[in-house]
């Protein structure tokens, strides 16, 4: 049975182009990027124009580049720094961040060192920018607005330029998670007012274990790790050498063919809709699916019934791999915080497809099809 991947949104499939560059990092060039003889200089110059090779496509500056584990170790980080050592006393974010955001928010508000609050979204899901505006304004202290760039379950496109903007006029500190748009998007760090980012490798075709935090050269934020002078004696620990080679070689593909296969999986995504209202009774979509939306992901949803109640799990049966709600939670069966925050239908069933660019018009047409049975 041939396995149809439609999660691309929890994790993508390794390029074999990828592979190929990490490789000799793994065999032949081993050495400690700070060992101080050659084979150490050879790991540190690898490591060294990855970062070059990242913050070129970024439009960053090197020493804005920080390597980390990852998506989630880079939103940990930000918002830690953005308390400690940005003076940030009151946290502005959304119901529907992903967890690396919302349980570290939650922590740092728990602990009493911030207040928090949820700026209010419009019934598809998007950022009210006037609520924000209003709240930005309501502080005396300084705030640290975190709002993710794409949302990883419905795909809603944030405005990041105007959100920005705001927080340049109200003089907060301004964390993206981007975890769902390197990769996919040209993002020009230069140009857009921002202090954080966020990505990960294993979101476009690179290995899982690597991200990057992007730092504003604006702020200065302390050491997150101690013990080693590693990325700038910003996080010490030996660096992840191939799968840093990893990230960076993934990126330079993912830029180079960026608009065609963005356009190649749009359409894929538009025909996945149109192939689902023409067979499905009762669908419906969540989120700015057809507006300002992520091309990689749909999330649609079916009317609840005995049968669609278990369609995960009938699905996987069939050998076709989609998901509820986010990767990161779905061992716990709690629904999804996101459809909750934006629609709490209980006689709903969402289902997130997510594509890549190893996607196929047939293999949607086989989903739909079995979907149709089992529905």
């Amino acid at each position: 049975m041939n396995r149809i991947y439609f999660d691309n949104a929890a994790t993508t499939a390794l390029d074999k182009e990828v592979l190929d560059a990490m490789l000799p990092y793994m065999t032949t060039h081993f050495g400690n990027p700070s060992s101080i003889y050659s084979y150490g200089r050879e790991s540190r110059m690898a490591i060294e124009s990855a970062r070059k090779s990242v913050a070129k496509i970024l439009n960053a500056h090197p020493g804005e580049i920080f390597f980390t584990s990852g998506g989630t170790e880079s939103n940990n980080t930000a918002i830690g720094a953005a308390i400690r050592d940005l003076g940030c006393k009151h946290i502005i974010s959304s119901p529907v961040e992903h967890h690396a955001v919302l349980h570290t928010v939650e922590h740092y508000d728990h602990q009493e060192m911030v207040t928090t609050s949820f700026v209010k979204l419009n019934s598809i899901g998007h950022v009210n920018l006037e609520d924000l505006e209003e709240q930005l304004s309501s502080h005396k202290d300084r705030c640290l607005v975190t709002l993710m760039h794409a949302n990883n379950e419905i795909g809603n496109l944030l405005d990041i330029d105007a959100v920005g903007n705001l927080c340049k006029t109200h003089k907060a500190i301004f964390h993206s998670d981007c975890v769902q748009t390197v990769g996919h998007y040209r993002l020009d760090l230069r140009k857009t007012p921002v202090h954080f980012i966020s990505g990960a490798g294993h979101k476009f075709h690179g290995p899982k274990g690597v991200g990057i935090l992007y730092v504003n050269d604006n702020i200065k934020i302390n050491p997150f790790i101690l013990g080693g002078a590693q990325e700038r004696n910003m996080r010490a620990g030996t660096e992840n050498l191939y799968g840093i080679v990893g990230f960076a070689k993934a990126l330079e593909i993912a830029d180079a063919h960026m608009e065609k296969e963005a356009a190649f999986i749009q359409s894929l995504k538009t025909y996945m809709i149109e192939q689902l209202r023409k067979h499905i009774a009762g669908v419906q979509f969540n989120g700015d699916y057809a507006g300002k939306s992520l091309y990689t992901v749909l999330n649609a949803s079916f009317p609840k019934t005995e049968k669609s109640e278990m369609l995960l799990f009938s699905l996987d049966m069939q050998g076709i791999c989609v998901s509820g709600g986010s990767a990161c939670s779905s061992g716990a069966d709690i629904g999804s915080h996101v459809i909750r925050a934006i629609s709490n239908n209980p006689n709903r069933v969402p289902v997130r497809f997510s594509f890549s660019k190893y996607n196929t018009i047939e293999e949607a047409d086989a989903v739909v099809a079995k979907l149709k049975e089992l529905i």
